[in-house]
């Protein structure tokens, strides 16, 4: 059992640099931008630019893992070195992967992610509910006993998952809502606070928390805003920047969760190419923290 959470490393962070999370995605239309090549060693020299970036100045760094898997066992030997930098740097890292399977399955996806001293160690990893929270169970007992977190996908930006995301559960109901009226999101997001509120001993912020589109009309999806979780529900937001998304809207888009919300941009920054991606980064930090006063 680890002797810190995940979610009280989340909160320091969040008081020392604000709610950032630089996004490392190296499409290979940054690649090309960048001056590297779309191949192993140019996202691990991407990957690298970016953390050296971003170190003293955010945070967060979320590595979009699809980006180096496409380059098979070398691209993970990139990725390897890019978290292993990053974690050094002082950097929380979010293996952004989406894993997703039944329990046993799972648990070896955890162990690969999250074990310490692994060789791809993060510190928290993104993935897929949609074989059912209860799969995510073991998975999230190995994060939180390990002090690591997870990011769960609840309401994602993509327009195409409302339909799915926004279905309501026949005979499902909370507290707060009556039978039939709970949609897919809101059960996602009543597990994982479930979860959390089991473990009060690690700490006023959970380890496991929620991905929460900015883009998307979380209401309609029977997201509620309003109330706070306790322990507090700690959020990844995509879809800022690039996606459209304000990053000074994160108070009036996640109310109540807002002050435990990771705001994730990557392309909007990493566009600033490596001589400029330092300073970028500085201004999005500070505007964030701005808004957040």
């Amino acid at each position: 059992m680890s002797d810190f959470s995940f979610g009280g490393v989340l909160a320091s962070a969040l008081e020392a640099f604000g709610p950032l999370c630089v996004g490392i995605d190296p499409h290979d239309f940054l690649l090309q931008e960048w001056g590297l090549p779309s191949s192993a060693a140019g996202v691990r020299e991407f990957g690298l630019r970016a953390v050296d970036a971003a170190a003293g100045r955010a945070g967060v760094v979320k590595p979009q893992v699809a980006f180096f898997e496409r380059f098979g066992s070398a691209g993970y030997a990139a990725l390897e070195e890019v978290l292993a930098a990053a974690r050094s740097a002082g950097l929380i890292t979010i293996a952004d992967a989406k894993r997703g399977d039944i329990d046993t399955s799972l648990a070896g996806y955890a162990e690969a992610w999250l074990t310490p001293g692994s060789p791809l160690e993060a510190d928290a990893v993104t993935v897929n509910p949609f074989q059912g929270v209860g799969s995510l169970a073991g998975a999230m007992e190995y994060a939180a006993g390990n002090g690591k977190g997870m990011f769960v996908l609840a309401a994602t930006s993509n327009p195409e998952a409302a339909e799915l995301q926004g279905a309501k559960l026949a005979g499902s109901g909370s507290d707060q809502a009556s039978p039939g009226t709970v949609t897919v999101s809101r059960a996602i997001i009543d597990g994982v606070s479930a979860f959390n509120s089991g473990r009060v001993e690690q700490g006023p912020v959970g380890s496991i928390g929620v991905v929460l589109g900015a883009t998307v009309n979380l209401a309609a999806l029977g997201v509620d805003v309003t109330t706070p979780h306790s322990p507090a529900l700690p959020v990844l937001a995509p879809g800022f920047g690039h996606q459209g998304a304000k990053a000074t809207a994160v108070r009036s888009l996640f109310g109540a969760l807002a002050p435990f919300t990771l705001v994730s941009e990557s392309r909007s920054l990493l566009q600033a190419g490596p001589r400029g991606l330092a300073t970028a980064i500085d201004a999005r930090a500070a505007e964030l923290r701005a808004a957040l006063v």
